[in-house]
C-alpha cells in the first residue's frame, strides 16, 4: 500500500540498474521504493541539498526554524 503523502510518479529505468536496486535493498532490509529514496537523498546530499525531514518543516515544505 503506498504512503499517504508521497508523490506518485512512473520511472522508466534499465532493468539491470533497477536489479542492482533490488539487491542492495534486499542487503540493506528495505524496499526498493525506499532504496531509491534513500539513494535520491544521498544525491542531493553530495550536492549540497538538503531535504528538512517531516518533523523539521512545514507540510508546505517551508522551514519552519527560527519561528
Amino acid at each position: 500500500m503506498a504512503s499517504p503523502g508521497k508523490k506518485h510518479f512512473a520511472l522508466r529505468i534499465d532493468p539491470r540498474v533497477w536489479a542492482e536496486i533490488e539487491r542492495l535493498a534486499a542487503q540493506e532490509l528495505r524496499s526498493a521504493n525506499a532504496q531509491v529514496e534513500m539513494l535520491l537523498r544521498e544525491a542531493l546530499q553530495r550536492r549540497g541539498r538538503v531535504i528538512p525531514s517531516a518533523g523539521d518543516a512545514t507540510d508546505n515544505g517551508e522551514d519552519t526554524a527560527g519561528r
